[in-house]
């Protein structure tokens, strides 16, 4: 299956973890553009003003926009972050809805988490994976 990995670049590492063990698993997998920058602390976590331009600059969401739609699911990866366990956030919310609006399968690695859109997460995840990789089918 062709996976797209979701998730907050605050789980930069996690995500080059995880993309390894898909492939092991037998997936093909797709990170966001600059994760192994991120990851090795080559590009700086930012917020912001500054944050947007750098999406602009570099077309990020159009790019991994583009992943999804060639992908057959994405994986969001929402682990605890900013106080909020399981956390996901704007960007994530958004390939979220791209990819159900493109009928691809959602899979969350962690339970749902509270927050004020905790009804449209549920509403477009097909699995949720409870830490468990193996369960992506």
């Amino acid at each position: 299956m062709k996976i797209t990995i979701c998730g907050s670049m605050a789980f930069a590492k996690e995500m080059l973890d995880t993309k390894n063990q898909l492939e092991k698993l037998g997936h093909i997998c797709f990170i966001p553009e600059s994760t192994d920058n991120y990851a090795e602390g080559k590009m700086e976590k930012v917020s912001g003003s500054e944050s947007a331009e750098r999406k602009i600059a570099n077309n990020f969401i159009r790019k991994h926009y583009e992943l999804i739609t060639n992908s057959d699911a994405i994986l969001v990866l929402n682990y605890d972050k900013k106080g909020v366990k399981n956390y996901i956030g704007g960007n994530s919310l958004m390939e979220m809805g791209f990819a159900h609006v493109h009928n691809k399968k959602v899979f969350l690695l962690n339970p749902v988490p509270y927050l004020s859109y905790s009804d449209e997460i549920s509403a477009m995840t097909n699995m949720v994976l409870n830490g468990d990789l193996n369960k992506i089918a």
